[in-house]
């Protein structure tokens, strides 16, 4: 973490740099960007074509239904430092074959960054789980475990691990990047004794928090989040109800709650501005469930806590760093 701690102390001149060649104008990396991930897409997944082919392709990581992942390796006589996605889709949907809708793959290979992406439960295969969304999650931190303890094979770095993925993979690379370690040291599981704390984060329309009062008081029409936590689709109202009755779940499950000083580097990336105001009173967002609000709350308790955070979406103020990928470049590969 020095390095990185060197790297970012070091970019107040690159941010006057940047407030040049910026010029105030929004410029979407075409690649890894926007996510629209399709909730309960039955049809076949297939990789972009700028995706070059796996090195290795659905490794199983557990037992357990959908639990598999592919893996790029950058060319390297020595270890390389890796990016994990997990794709968006309301945990209800998507597949690792997204990964191009947030990072670069090859732009990552070119620069020496090896790449896995990631399948999991969904939330219908969770259903005697409570909340149904520890699956997903869960699911989602043993697949960084299980990279970690692969590392000598596949050559990576366990000490340089990136995680990213949109809108629900996006929430859950946060929780995983915010949580304390989830390492069991006692466990009979080689994989489990493995750490989850990772180097840096970099995201796309990440909801922040899943506590529903929260999401009101941010984006007034918020009305998503309650089937992680067992209501059905349309009952954000019950949700709500039930809201401090299961706070500690939902504490549990949100990034937001997670966020402590000391957590990684996180980039937050949004398609539309933040609302005016932050409170939406005006006119209700279109698309709450991907609200920048969602970032600006964030990055204000990142600043609070002393967690490098950087929020992009159209009209920011000079970006330090474009997209996901070129995050990824600066900071795993910072000496």
């Amino acid at each position: 973490m020095l390095r990185i701690a060197k790297l970012l102390a070091g970019t107040k001149f690159l941010l006057f740099v940047n407030s040049i060649l910026y010029l105030g104008a929004f410029q979407a990396d075409t690649f890894g960007q926007v996510a629209n991930e399709r909730e309960g897409f039955r049809g076949e997944y297939k990789y972009h074509s700028y995706v070059p082919e796996p090195t290795l392709c659905k490794v199983a990581y557990s037992d357990r239904h959908r639990n598999h992942l592919d893996v790029w390796q950058a060319k390297s006589t020595t270890p390389t430092p890796v990016v994990i996605c997990i794709h968006g889709g309301g945990w209800n949907g998507g597949s690792k074959e997204q990964v191009g809708k947030y990072v670069h793959p090859q732009k990552l290979l070119d620069a020496g960054i090896s790449v896995v992406a990631i399948n999991y439960r969904l939330i219908k295969h969770c259903a005697e789980l409570n909340p149904p969304v520890q699956g997903p999650m869960t699911d989602s931190a043993r697949a960084v475990q299980f990279v970690r303890s692969n590392a000598k094979d596949w050559n990576i770095d366990p000490t340089r691990i990136g995680l990213t993925g949109g809108s629900a993979g996006a929430c859950t690379s946060l929780w995983i990047a915010y949580h304390p370690d989830l390492a069991q040291p006692e466990s009979e599981d080689p994989v489990a004794r493995e750490s989850t704390r990772v180097t840096c984060v970099a995201v796309i329309r990440a909801q922040t928090t899943l506590d529903p009062k929260q999401m009101k008081s941010w984006i007034p029409n918020s009305n998503y989040g309650g089937h992680a936590f067992g209501f059905g689709r349309d009952s954000f109202d019950a949700f709500l109800a039930a809201r401090d009755s299961i706070l500690p779940q939902i504490q549990e499950y949100s990034p937001y709650a997670q966020l402590s000083e000391g957590d990684p580097p996180t980039f937050l990336y949004y398609t539309t501005r933040p609302h005016e105001g932050l409170t939406g009173k005006d006119k209700p967002e279109r698309d709450p469930t991907h609200s920048a609000n969602f970032g600006v709350h964030l990055k204000q308790q990142a600043d609070k806590l002393g967690v490098h955070c950087e929020l992009v979406h159209p009209g920011a103020n000079h970006p330090l760093h474009q997209n996901a990928t070129e995050f990824f470049v600066a900071l795993l590969n910072a000496e």
